[in-house]
């Protein structure tokens, strides 16, 4: 052994002058320009020209590169290893094999990543929960679209999903000439989604009623499936189908009916996405308090909004509602939460130029970095006044109480992504001898997980429930009560699960979960917004 780590020395040393001398180190030039290692007679053998000696004819070989040289000497080194080791050993010694990590090589094992499956088909308890509720009729359909659903997002909206997280939308100002143009560059993978939403139906299937008070349901558990691959794409449809709800409610002669035709279209190139434009520098779930948006009356009917709203989500969305405050003919408006109204306005004109809107800059956040939220200045915007003066707040709740159950499906479907990849996870990762899933601490703490997400599940699934049937006339007095108070508790309640069970099911991936190339810490990144505000945008 001494002999074969001699022999060893002796070869690095080796292979370090000889990379030295022939890389490094400039060959003696002669009178022609030539140097003299290059020089060879007919035979090719070097002969070193003596002082006064004549030149003979001779061929030039191009000097090796630096690259060349070390891999000749790599390759001399092994022999020489071989041969030197050889030589030193005994009569009866025998060559050990080469060791797994020698020679640049990087082992034989590979952890087995966890796989996604079909979330529809891989999840009983939604399954089962429809098949007991709704029809046998309507769960035959609903089953094989959400059965076909489930393989889209595993083939298709998955990956554009983390491409969405990988590629972060940009600002961009100015153009070439310094012209101010605010445009909001977002990936393919997010305009993607755009389409992949309206071909789906994730926001009309509530508002086409085939399956009448089930439509909520099927819709639900469609958007349950999407959730956590759609690189966060269901915030604009939660704001989208909020919107929707809060025009059929208001009936507004101030809101044109393309609006409502263009939110809830199937079409990819006529779908529309809203936002809602409420927090503002002071504001957050003080709206009453701290919104300082001014509105002034035109001639024509119209408002002009000045104001500045600090915390807008999905800012590429097509139209907003958003509060102000009415200046009166004294230019005073009233304080307080029975001073703000409600209006409608689109984010940009027919011309394609922004409403009078500025996008100061993006929000650089914690999690839901796919997500464009930006700090706009409302210069003057064009907008129109679709609440009773002083009834903005009582007439916005509509689209408040739909993000709300949003935000419970977000949250109860974030919970149900960490588990089923965690479950699978632990069918293929070894500790101690044996699978994870073999050790009964591991279990049990998935068994504890699992409980979480269930309740979840069903708490959302309930108030869904509910609202497909005040939607259809169904609702008694007792349902729509339930629903009014089970809805902002269910928001609050999954969101404060969703943060436990992410950061445990992070763990449960050991080192790997806490790696951004996996995927899996986005999930508990994402679920941290949940908490913050009453309605997360």
């Amino acid at each position: 052994m001494m002999f074969a780590i001699t022999a060893k020395k002796i070869a690095c040393n080796r292979f370090h002058i000889l990379l030295t001398s022939r890389s490094l180190a400039a060959p003696p030039i002669n009178e022609h320009n030539i140097p003299e290692e290059c020089v060879a007679d007919e035979d090719h053998h070097h002969s070193p020209k003596t002082p006064g000696q004549p030149i003979r004819q001779t061929t030039v070989a191009s000097s090796p590169t630096p690259a060349a040289v070390a891999e000749e000497s790599i390759s001399n080194l092994d022999d020489v290893d071989d041969n030197v080791s050889a030589n030193y050993l005994a009569p009866n010694a025998t060559i050990s094999p080469p060791l797994p990590f020698a020679k640049s090589k990087i082992g034989g094992f590979f952890q087995q990543a966890p796989v996604l499956h079909n979330p529809f088909q891989n999840d009983l308890l939604l399954q089962r929960y429809l098949q007991r509720l709704l029809p046998a009729q309507v769960y035959g359909d609903v089953s094989a679209d959400l059965l076909r659903f489930g393989e889209r997002v595993v083939n298709e909206i998955e990956a554009l999903g983390r491409r969405c997280e990988i590629q972060k939308p940009l600002l961009q100002q100015y153009d070439a000439w310094g012209r101010r143009v605010d445009d909001i560059i977002t990936c393919s993978a997010w305009k993607k989604q755009h389409s992949i939403s309206a071909e789906e139906g994730l926001v009309s299937l509530a508002y086409e009623q085939k399956h009448g008070e089930w439509s909520r349901l099927h819709q639900l558990a469609k958007l349950y499936l999407y959730s956590a691959s759609s690189g966060l794409y269901t915030c604009p449809l939660s704001m989208t189908d909020g919107a929707a709800k809060l025009i059929q409610t208001v009936k507004s002669k101030n809101i044109p009916s393309y609006a409502f035709e263009r939110l809830t279209t199937r079409d990819p190139s006529q779908f529309w996405t809203s936002g809602q434009w409420m927090t503002e520098r002071q504001g957050g779930s003080d709206v009453g308090g701290g919104t300082e948006t001014l509105a002034k009356l035109q001639a024509d009917g119209s408002y002009r909004l000045y104001g500045y709203k600090w915390f807008s989500s999905a800012t590429d969305a097509n139209m907003a509602f958003t509060l102000a405050r009415i200046l009166d003919e004294t230019d005073q408006v009233i304080k307080g939460s029975r001073g703000l109204s409600l209006f409608y306005l689109e984010v940009r004109g027919a011309s394609g130029k922004l409403n009078k809107i500025q996008v100061q800059r993006l929000k650089d956040k914690l999690g839901t970095r796919q997500l464009p939220t930006a700090e706009l200045l409302l210069d003057g915007t064009v907008a129109y006044k679709v609440s009773e003066e002083g009834h903005g707040v009582q007439a916005i709740v509509p689209m408040l109480s739909t993000t709300r159950l949003h935000n419970a499906l977000s949250s109860a479907a974030s919970m149900r992504r960490m588990i089923s990849l965690s479950r699978d996870y632990s069918t293929k990762r070894k500790v101690f001898g044996k699978l994870i899933c073999e050790h009964p601490l591991h279990i049990q703490t998935l068994a504890r997980l699992e409980l979480e997400s269930r309740g979840a599940f069903l708490l959302f699934m309930e108030v869904g429930r509910l609202l497909g049937l005040e939607e259809t006339g169904g609702a008694s007095e007792h349902h729509l009560l339930l629903m009014r108070i089970l809805t902002p508790l269910a928001k609050l309640y999954t969101a404060k699960q969703a943060l436990k069970v992410t950061s445990e099911g992070v763990e449960s991936f050991g080192g790997q979960g806490y790696m951004e190339d996996t995927g899996i810490p986005v999930l508990l990144r994402d679920s941290q917004v949940k908490l913050l505000t009453f309605q997360y945008f």
